[in-house]
């Protein structure tokens, strides 16, 4: 068994008591300790605090006084710089004194209750005075004043090469134009100044109003108040004031070019014949490829209506009737011809007239009255044909061979063309010659037309001279003068025809490519844009034909197209 634990004795109880008191004594002196140290750390702080504070309450009366010096400063540079400024602005040197006077006149002397009182009242002029202001109105009294103090200097030295004339050589091909004779190879530039003002002269038909400036000084001096109160008023007003003049203007033809009118079936081959219809918005052509198309025209699309083919029938010329419900078509080398009848749709040959004695039956005229057919044989002889019966009324013939005719627009007489250079007026209804002339200095007849009015006839040589003239001088002398020798083609003319307002005439030669001339026939001049300046577009032109108002041109070429122009100064088909 073990023994207990001894009791301790009086000694260690309180050694023991005296060890827990020291400790005690010990943890008391630190937590003293700490919370003195805390303390004075706490102090410390409040003291810094307050010295920051205190910093700040004394740096802010510093910086604001700072800023205020620098804005004082700064309000003083500027009142030295305006002030220097006012200082040389007052004292301007004779030269800046002169010209401020030339430019805002010699008031700058004068004080400013001076000038306020000139405009508040501005000075009185008498008569004299006055009519000097009106003589000088054109110009300011700044420039008035400018003139009279500036004398005009002489030039220090002039170049002799200025005066003196400079030659222009006019054989160059943009002026060839120019040369009136092959003498002017050379001209000066001041004759082809002369020159070109006279071309635009003939091309504008005149002098413009713009450009005549002596008349537009006297119209300015001579126009009264109401003139000007009717422009003002016309000024003010609304609409279209610009419409197309009712006479076709020379020089310049406005014209556009369209799709063309076969678009949808070109011809395989040489396209023989372009016909628009007499009163439908149609076009006919016909060719060598057997075949008729008729096109609806609207410049745009062109679309197709219909097309008859006529086997082993290479077409030579074909033609509207009057009334337009039927097409006579005649062959290369046949001595028949097909009527189509479009209403029907029929197409009727008719063969061997009986009385005409050809081999071969080509070319033919169909009169504007719808009543008569016109054959045009070998030998001379010239066959009538009832246009209803298709049947022979009479047979004329001509000294040698005729090569073209036409009816007048009445019906009532035919000129036809020999090859002689002769022209025969037929009466239709006697079937007598009425008279006969001579075509001056043709050596070959090849083609004639007569104008829409009964005016003029034109006669288109082998030399490609196309003369114009008058029916009246054409029923009266035998040798008569044209009015007008057209000498633009350089081969043969072979195709003449005019427009339904015989103000154009259209002239022809399938010999060489782009020979198309339109001609101005009241100044009988040539239109200079047609055809377009080295753009290949017609080759070589078969046949040619105006719209029933002129609104639209075709031509038929080789290549089988049938082009398209639209005339813009007519607005109708």
């Amino acid at each position: 068994m073990g023994r207990a634990a001894p009791r301790p004795g009086p000694a260690a109880a309180q050694i023991a008591k005296k060890i827990t008191k020291a400790t005690k004594t010990t943890k008391i002196k630190k937590i003293n300790k700490t919370n003195k140290t805390m303390k004075v750390k706490k102090m410390r702080n409040v003291k810094k605090m307050k010295r920051t504070k205190l910093a700040a309450r004394g740096q802010q009366p510093s910086a604001v006084a700072a800023a205020e010096r620098a804005t004082v400063v700064q309000a003083a540079a500027e009142a030295a710089r305006r002030a220097w400024h006012r200082e040389v602005l007052g004292c301007p040197s004779g030269a800046e004194r002169e010209l401020e006077e030339l430019v805002f006149g010699a008031s700058l002397g004068v004080e400013e209750e001076e000038l306020l009182q000139r405009l508040a009242d501005p000075p009185r002029f008498n008569a004299t005075e006055r009519r000097g202001f009106q003589r000088d109105s054109s110009d300011s009294e700044v420039e008035n004043e400018a003139k009279s103090k500036f004398v005009s200097k002489k030039p220090v030295w002039v170049d002799e090469d200025d005066e003196a004339d400079e030659n222009v050589d006019m054989t160059h091909k943009y002026r060839k134009d120019f040369m009136k004779s092959d003498a002017e190879k050379i001209l000066t530039k001041k004759k082809l100044k002369q020159r070109l003002e006279e071309q635009f002269q003939r091309a504008m038909g005149g002098v413009p109003a713009w450009a005549d400036l002596e008349n537009r000084k006297k119209s300015k001096r001579t126009a009264s108040d109401s003139d000007s109160d009717e422009d003002d008023d016309l000024l003010c007003k609304t609409g279209t004031f610009i419409s197309n003049s009712e006479s076709l203007p020379r020089g310049i033809l406005k014209i556009s070019t369209c799709l063309p009118a076969n678009q949808e079936r070109f011809a395989d081959g040489r396209l023989a014949t372009v016909q628009f219809h007499p009163s439908a918005q149609v076009v006919m052509t016909a060719g060598h490829d057997r075949s008729v198309s008729l096109f609806q025209v609207d410049g745009i699309r062109n679309p197709r209506i219909q097309s008859i083919y006529l086997e082993s029938f290479p077409i030579y010329k074909a033609c509207f009737s009057v009334d337009g419900e039927q097409v006579v078509a005649t062959g290369t080398h046949h001595n028949m011809f097909y009527v189509y009848d479009m209403m029907s749709g029929s197409i009727i040959p008719v063969q061997k007239v009986r009385g005409v004695e050809e081999r071969f039956l080509k070319s033919f005229e169909l009169s504007p009255d719808g009543s008569f057919m016109l054959l045009t044989g070998t030998s001379g002889y010239l066959h009538l044909l009832s246009m209803k019966t298709k049947e022979l009324i009479s047979t004329m013939k001509v000294n040698g061979r005729c090569t073209a005719s036409a009816f007048t627009p009445d019906s009532s007489k035919i000129y036809s063309y020999s090859k002689e250079g002769e022209v025969f007026i037929w009466d239709v209804r006697s079937r007598k010659c009425l008279h006969k002339f001579e075509d001056e200095g043709c050596l070959e007849g090849k083609c004639i037309a007569v104008s829409k009015n009964n005016q003029y006839v034109a006669c288109g040589s082998a030399s490609g001279v196309v003369n114009l003239y008058t029916t009246d001088v054409c029923l009266r002398e035998k040798h008569p003068k044209p009015v007008k020798a057209i000498m633009n083609l350089v081969t043969s003319a072979t195709c003449v025809t005019f427009n339904p307002t015989t103000e154009i005439l259209a002239v022809a030669s399938r010999e060489t490519d782009e020979a198309v001339k339109l001609v101005h026939i009241p100044s009988y001049t040539v239109f200079s844009n047609f055809p377009v300046f080295r753009r290949k577009q017609i080759y070589l032109a078969q046949s040619m034909d105006f719209s029933p108002r002129s609104g639209f041109f075709s031509v038929a070429n080789n290549k089988g197209k049938a082009l398209l122009f639209r005339l813009k100064h007519y607005s109708d088909f």
